[in-house]
């Protein structure tokens, strides 16, 4: 069974993201976390520094890749505005 930390690393690899990549994708969702505490996750299991990433951090990163690959969402009353204006034509 794929830990948090595997799914971390599996998409750090994926995408070729460096650790600053990451930092920005989390900051993205207004999640901080040093580069240190990063590297803290992506240790291994039996290595003394090793930190086991929790849900919220993978969901964090998870959201902020979102935001990184499609861009924002756009708000709902704009988009709302945009659907009337295109029916109107």
């Amino acid at each position: 069974m794929l830990t948090n930390n595997d799914i971390l690393k599996k998409l750090r690899v994926a995408h070729k993201f460096k650790d600053e990549d990451i930092v920005n994708v989390l900051k993205l969702v207004d999640f901080d976390i040093t580069k240190g505490a990063l590297n803290d996750l992506f240790r291994k299991e039996d290595h003394p520094k090793y930190v086991s990433a929790g849900d919220q951090i993978l969901r964090n990163f998870l959201n902020g890749l979102v935001i990184h690959l499609r861009g924002p969402m756009p708000e709902k009353k704009a988009a709302n505005e945009a659907r009337k204006s295109n029916t109107r034509k």
